[in-house]
């Protein structure tokens, strides 16, 4: 099970169970805005006249050890944060985690026995494009903005934008559900958000467009907290398996990424960017009306 997720989702009231992911995300993304910040000073500050350098060389040998060099300046830094990484592993691997299920949902012995509802199926598949979009906005921008000529010595610091704003998403989530809005509701705001803000990046240029993008790191925040909830809602015996399966759907990070980079060279870089995340934000609009009801009245009678 994934407990990073399911823990919360599940130690306590559902209807606040975003606002208890929200807590985890705004630690993970005060990390996120540091860690490429501290790598970008410190060991790639000279990145641009590195490429410029590599460039100009007409000698592979030359070319080559200058490329070689900067590999060795992020060698150490990476062999550091993959022990860390370890020892956490290690930590977690020995502290003793609760089996969390979610409470069944009401009806018919035998429903219980099913796993592929059409809320779980459907998380699955909007978890897969909620992950690729938001890599997109984060990792991606980088790319999206050299597409406007931007220097690579400022196009580093991007993804650091993104995940500011999506700090400001957890924060904003953590303070107004369910205060002043369920997290459903939430979630459809997030997705028109989303989509406005990708078809102002579509239409402008240079830094007005780059910021567009990391905006949409602000609606990404308020759509996972509430995606995982919604998807393992009622899953019983069966949320083991069903974490597991919205996890797998993670891919979509590694996939619609490289979607976006094998097309932006035929479609353009703006408009392929817009085709990816546009239709994205509309199918996690349909599924936050669809299923993301409280008590999932409607699926019930599905079932």
């Amino acid at each position: 099970m994934d407990q990073a997720l399911t823990g919360p989702s599940l130690l306590g009231p559902s209807e606040r169970a975003s606002q208890r992911i929200a807590i985890m995300g705004v630690c993970n993304k005060c990390a996120g805005i540091l860690a490429p910040i501290v790598l970008a000073t410190l060991v790639m500050g000279d990145i641009g006249s590195i490429s410029q350098r590599a460039q100009e060389t007409t000698d592979p040998v030359a070319r080559n050890a200058l490329l070689a060099g900067f590999v060795h300046a992020i060698y150490a830094p990476y062999m550091t944060m993959a022990v860390i990484l370890l020892i956490a592993a290690i930590g977690v691997a020995i502290c003793p985690l609760p089996d969390l299920q979610a409470p069944p949902l009401p009806g018919p012995l035998e429903s219980s026995k099913r796993i592929f509802r059409p809320h779980l199926v459907a998380g699955i598949v909007v978890m897969f494009l909620y992950v690729g979009i938001e890599v997109m906005a984060g990792d991606a921008i980088g790319t999206y903005g050299q597409g406007f000529g931007l220097p690579l010595s400022q196009t580093r610091f991007f993804t650091s934008l993104t995940l500011a704003a999506m700090l400001g998403g957890y924060v904003t989530g953590f303070l107004i559900v369910p205060r002043f809005v369920t997290q459903e509701r939430l979630m459809e705001l997030a997705c028109i958000l989303g989509g406005l803000l990708t078809i102002a990046a579509f239409l402008t240029h240079g830094y007005v467009s780059v910021l567009c993008v990391a905006l949409l790191g602000a609606a990404n925040a308020m759509l996972m907290p509430t995606i995982f909830p919604i998807a393992i809602r009622g899953a019983g015996l069966w949320t083991p398996l069903a974490s597991a399966l919205l996890v797998m759907a993670y891919s979509g990070g590694a996939i619609i990424p490289q979607i976006y980079v094998a097309l932006k060279p035929v479609i353009g870089f703006q408009a392929m960017f817009a085709l990816l995340v546009l239709p994205s934000y509309l199918a996690l609009l349909f599924y936050a009306r669809r299923y993301g009801q409280t008590g999932l009245l409607p699926l019930d009678r599905e079932l």
